[in-house]
């Protein structure tokens, strides 16, 4: 697996927050997650058919391409870290 490690940009954070809080319809919460906020295993809306959905959107938002391989419960594990993993994506 290719790990992509880049400093969080805010853009990518303001748009991925906006983007989690439709699709995991998490409402005001979503203005509420910072770096370290857990999310694999934390937010009960984050299950594996919301993850496929995300994977999506995630692709469509960005206009990145996410490979099966990029894809492990690390990038999932807090905010912060999906965050830079998508700052690595649209940096490449």
């Amino acid at each position: 697996m290719a790990q992509l490690i880049a400093k969080s940009d805010p853009a990518v954070e303001a748009r991925l927050r906006d983007l989690l809080g439709s699709v995991l319809n998490l409402g005001a919460r979503a203005d509420g997650l910072e770096s370290d906020t857990p999310l694999l295993g934390a937010l009960p809306e984050l299950d594996s058919m919301a993850i496929a959905t995300l994977l999506t959107a995630l692709e469509e938002r960005f206009d990145i391409i996410i490979d099966d391989e990029d894809v492990s419960a690390d990038i999932f594990e807090t905010f912060g870290s999906l965050s830079e993993f998508l700052t690595a994506k649209v940096a490449a």
